[in-house]
């Protein structure tokens, strides 16, 4: 008996036939596969092929697809348009994949604020929405700043609950949602269990990642000095309560699964990478509440 908030973790998108089967008796039970800027030469017509012959052998589900660049423009051509491209072979084959979600970032105007990018945005991601409905997909926007602030960036206007609140406004598409992690709350000073609260219902998918706030070098340093004050986690040895998120979702009725984003801990990395993350694949379960025991019958 399967839990309906299933545990996993992201996979290259090009390299998933090869890694899936070597990871998926640690106990995952969902995947993303996740492509950087394009496609590339992926196939995606084959790969979803054996990805469902994996999938029916192991008993894991595909929980969404994803691409990661900046399809705005603004900055180099050929990017943006590999970037574009992406996104639009990922509508047009996500469903061969058995997912109904397509994750990634809005991109943004590269040096330009966030204001300044909204009306590209909503030209951009008005049509995508438009064609990702058609198939029954949702898109949902990673929220990393990557590196990126209010007034300037290159890659993401999605990292500010205001910034989602002026996307939302200006594509009015059901099928826009956000793939939320605490993370990146966390980085930015802010409370990520309110912030739950009050967005849940458009949260599609849920990246298992965390933060160290080292609160001793913020309140000596601040965020702006020559020490760094925060750290990504893997999930179990960073500062958030998982049981809590897990609650809040299940009251809110999220179907969804949470998917490791592994290689960023700094010290569970490289050959320790896959230990640290079965360790928080096995203490996300714990936190959902263990294995799913049946009810009696009687």
């Amino acid at each position: 008996m399967q839990d309906s908030l299933r545990i996993g973790t992201l996979v290259r998108g090009g390299e998933a036939v090869q890694v899936i089967p070597q990871i998926v008796e640690h106990g995952f039970e969902s995947f993303q596969l996740n492509f950087w800027q394009t496609v590339g030469d992926t196939d995606l017509v084959e790969t979803a092929a054996r990805i469902r012959e994996l999938a029916a052998e192991h008993h894991f589900v595909i929980s969404s697809v994803g691409i990661y660049g900046n399809p705005l423009g603004g900055g180099p051509e050929a990017e943006t348009e590999a970037t574009l491209a992406g996104w639009e072979q990922l509508i047009e084959h996500a469903h061969l994949f058995g997912t109904d979600i397509i994750g990634g970032f809005t991109g943004r105007l590269p040096g330009s604020s966030i204001d300044e990018s909204l009306p590209r945005f909503a030209e951009v991601f008005g049509e995508l929405s438009k064609r990702a409905a058609d198939k029954g997909l949702r898109i949902a926007f990673e929220n990393c700043a990557m590196g990126g602030s209010w007034q300037k960036g290159d890659w993401n206007i999605a990292h500010n609950p205001t910034a989602w609140e002026k996307m939302f406004n200006a594509v009015t598409a059901d099928n826009l949602g956000l793939e939320w992690e605490p993370a990146h709350q966390l980085t930015a000073l802010i409370d990520p269990i309110p912030q739950l609260r009050k967005w849940v219902d458009k949260i599609f998918h849920v990246h298992g990642k965390d933060v160290t706030i080292a609160w001793d070098i913020v309140k000596e340093y601040g965020i702006h000095g020559p020490k760094p004050y925060v750290w990504d986690r893997t999930p179990g040895f960073g500062d958030t309560n998982w049981t809590d998120i897990i609650t809040i979702l299940r009251q809110s009725g999220y179907q969804g699964t949470i998917d490791i984003e592994g290689w960023h801990d700094p010290v569970y990395r490289d050959e320790l990478e896959m230990t640290g993350q079965v360790h928080a694949l096995n203490y996300l379960k714990h936190c959902r509440g263990g294995s799913m025991i049946p009810n009696p019958v009687v």
